[in-house]
């Protein structure tokens, strides 16, 4: 089902579904129990344009820490628990805005009903998580292995044993490493369920490979109007995980707001250090709210023309560099202050 089509469900003071914007999720990687260093990395993750966080729950003790991480961050709290069916009920207990559980193992039917009731009595939503490494043994069989059929098939599976408990407040995520398996699964998914999906590329890699592999499934995926959520999962900081979403997200028409850094690849014309000023460049695009494009080409020459659909932009010489508006220059400035050139223009960007 199209985004537009799908359940709304409320996650702590953010909606999702429906035609609710696909929000930028992202999960700690800190202990838990240490308070501290969760909040920071939350808040970290927050400056970054994080909207929900997921933290895993081990135990009782990251449980209960879930209340005081709740009142030190901004954004809604998601419980990560795996097959102990007491956290998930500590969990939601302790404040968290949603909790994620694969149904199957979380210990049998009458525990999963206490789940459910636990959740319902806080108005809590379940995210239902399935990925290749937790398909069941008979759909394993019965498709010969990890499949985009057998996922699907596992997802609805769970979702119909909530659904016989009375509780529908729910999220689906499908998950695998495979890329277009991952993309086929939830173009099936999403035909058969109106439920919102949280959509990522499970295990992706790290910062180069994670990139590649998320852009390419994320993009075919919320490209066809699947996916109310997001996660770029990534082996590195999280706060990467959210530039990637960001951009994803952006170049999709999913999201504006935001400078939009373009560079050109460089080639033998250039003579200025452009990968460095690029880098530089697009550093300081994060602290502006701007819903702009700016450019920094290596051409004096042939660079303000190419770049012409760029607001702003800036381009290199001998020892020297263009600052230039919708193609035409307006500056002429030595190298070592093209930089602070163009931050005096984004300061005073009207």
């Amino acid at each position: 089902m199209h985004r537009e089509h799908t359940k709304t469900v409320q996650i702590g003071g953010r909606k999702i579904g429906g035609g609710n914007p696909v929000l930028i999720q992202s999960m700690t990687n800190t202990k838990t129990q240490d308070v501290d260093a969760t909040v920071g990395q939350i808040l970290e993750l927050e400056r970054a344009g994080c909207e929900i966080i997921r933290c895993t729950v081990p135990d009782r003790e990251a449980a209960e820490a879930l209340g005081e991480i709740k009142r030190r961050i901004h954004i809604p709290l998601v419980a990560d628990i795996h097959f102990d069916y007491k956290m998930a009920i500590a969990a939601i207990e302790n404040g968290a805005d949603k909790i994620r559980i694969n149904p199957g193992n979380i210990g049998g039917p009458e525990k999963l009903k206490a789940v459910a009731d636990a959740a319902a009595g806080r108005g809590i939503p379940i995210r239902i998580g399935v990925n290749g490494g937790s398909l069941e043994r008979r759909l394993l069989e019965k498709y010969g292995g990890v499949t985009a059929e057998g996922l699907v098939e596992s997802a609805l599976g769970q979702a119909r044993m909530m659904e016989e408990l009375g509780f529908f407040d729910l999220v689906i995520s499908i998950k695998s490493s495979d890329v277009l398996m991952c993309v086929r699964a939830h173009e099936l998914l999403a035909e058969r369920t109106e439920y919102p999906l949280h959509v990522g590329i499970t295990e992706s890699g790290t910062l180069l490979s994670g990139n590649i592999k998320s852009a390419l499934g994320l993009g075919l995926i919320l490209h066809q109007g699947i996916g109310d959520t997001v996660r770029v999962s990534l082996t590195g900081d999280p706060v990467e995980e959210i530039r990637s979403a960001k951009l994803i997200l952006r170049t999709l028409g999913l999201r504006s707001g935001g400078i939009e850094v373009v560079s050109c690849p460089t080639c033998g014309r250039t003579r200025i250090d452009l990968i460095d000023l690029a880098n530089r460049v697009e550093k300081l695009a994060e602290n502006y709210p701007l819903a702009i494009k700016v450019a920094v080409m290596g051409c004096a020459v042939n660079g303000p023309g190419e770049a012409r659909e760029a607001e702003l932009g800036v381009a290199g010489g001998q020892g020297e560099g263009l600052l230039f508006k919708k193609g035409e220059i307006i500056r002429k400035v030595p190298e070592e202050q093209l930089l602070e050139a163009l931050k005096e223009e984004l300061d005073n960007w009207t």
